[in-house]
Formats: structure tokens, C-alpha cells, sequence
């Protein structure tokens, strides 16, 4: 079991990133996707959900003082994932495998460590 992490931010993202990415496992192969490409099937706001809350993690970050390139960084994750989970069936793929919010939490620990 992982240690739970010190900072506060770290301790408030850590379940949105969860939750989002790797909510969900699949038995046997162990394969973990979240409510972000489950969310992405639905017609209009299916991206702007997950969006919003992928800009939670970002701004735990800019609260935190990160850098402006990792930010930047972020961002990129973020809007990628938005871009390519537009796309209908190879989005939702890309989704589940792309881990936008996992990504992000690591950049934000890394730059708190």
C-alpha cells in the first residue's frame, strides 16, 4: 500500500485523479480505467466534466506555488485529453489509456517533493 502523501495538496488531488483514472478495475488482466472515459460516452457534456474536474488538480497546483512550466504542462495534459476524448470511440479509448489526471498528479508531486 502506498504511504499516504504529506502535503495538503497532494492528500486532495490524489482521490480526484483516482477517481477519474483508475477508479475501476478490470478482474484478471487488473487493466484500471476511471469515470473519465465513462463520462465521455455521454453526447455534449460528457468532455466538459471530466475537464472541470481535471482544472481541480491544476489549480491545487498554481494554489501550491508550482512552476509556471510544469503548469503549463498540466494544461497540456488536460487539454489533450479533451481534444482527443472528443473524438467519438477512439476518444473514450484514448481516455481510459492517456491518464490525464494521473499524469498531473505525478508532475504536481514531483515539483512538491
Amino acid at each position: 500500500m502506498e504511504p499516504e502523501p504529506t502535503h495538503p495538496a497532494l492528500r486532495r488531488t490524489k482521490r480526484v485523479a483516482w477517481l477519474l483514472d483508475e477508479a475501476i478495475r478490470i478482474p484478471v488482466v487488473g487493466w484500471r480505467f476511471g469515470l473519465d472515459p465513462i463520462l465521455g460516452l455521454l453526447p455534449f457534456v460528457g468532455n466538459l466534466i471530466p475537464a472541470v474536474l481535471s482544472m481541480y488538480i491544476v489549480g491545487e497546483a498554481l494554489l501550491a506555488g508550482v512552476k509556471k512550466r510544469t503548469i503549463a504542462l498540466m494544461l497540456v495534459n488536460v487539454g489533450l485529453d479533451v481534444a482527443m476524448g472528443s473524438i467519438p470511440v477512439v476518444g473514450d479509448l484514448f481516455d481510459a489509456t492517456w491518464k490525464a489526471n494521473v499524469r498531473n498528479r505525478k508532475l504536481l508531486e514531483r515539483s512538491l517533493s
